[in-house]
């Protein structure tokens, strides 16, 4: 099944209070975990988190999901699945790095946020081949995308089917996987949000071919 691409208007309004006081907090504390990890954890840099809420308000607003389940592929600290949260999803984060879930963990509690974030691998069991092939393509320049790590969805007890709303922010040369992944396990209907390095927001749909 392909994946179509969806306009999506975006607008740029005023941060509600409680939108803008969690994103003022969630980039405190992603500097100061910088600041404290002298070797960056592999992979983890940051999205313009106000450009996705609005991405993800937009999605609410036009009614574009077709439920309200949502993961956050590589999570980081966690922001993208606290807004979706915040938004009226179900939301839950997988990360690689346990330092990092940690942190996602801390951050939710703090806003009593029901965020759940585990720690593993959003490479589903039996893709493998698809990430080697992702390694080949690159010139194996991005071996953070793990595949042999703790088994995420038997943690999160669902299925990448499951969700209707998957966000990730692929590394440059990545958004293939990502999209691969997505066309192969995700559900008809279900949307993938992409944010990339450019600040651009990018939002496709699985559809029947």
């Amino acid at each position: 099944m392909p994946l179509v691409t969806i306009e999506l208007s975006i607008s740029d309004v005023e941060l509600p209070g409680e939108i803008a006081e969690f994103l003022e907090e969630a980039e405190a504390r992603i500097n100061e975990f910088v600041r404290q990890h002298a070797v960056r954890p592999t992979g983890f840099v940051a999205s313009d988190s106000t450009t996705v809420y609005r991405a993800l308000r937009a999605i609410t607003e036009a009614n574009l999901s077709t439920g309200t389940t949502c993961c956050e592929w590589g999570s980081g600290l966690g922001v993208a699945a606290s807004l979706a949260t915040m938004l009226g999803f179900q939301a839950c984060g997988i990360e690689i790095e346990e330092s990092l879930v940690e942190a996602s963990r801390k951050l939710a509690a703090d806003f009593e946020l029901p965020v759940d974030f585990v720690h593993g691998s959003f490479v589903p069991a039996g893709a493998e081949s698809l990430a080697e092939e992702s390694y080949t393509d690159n010139s194996s320049e991005f071996l953070w995308v793990v595949t042999d790590a703790d088994d995420a969805y038997e943690q999160l007890e669902l299925d990448p089917v499951d969700f209707d709303l998957v966000f990730a922010y692929p590394w440059p040369g990545e958004d293939d996987l990502i999209a691969n992944l997505f066309e192969r396990y995700a559900a008809e209907e279900a949307l993938l949000l992409t944010y990339d390095q450019f600040d651009s927001i990018y939002l496709r749909r699985k559809v029947a071919s």
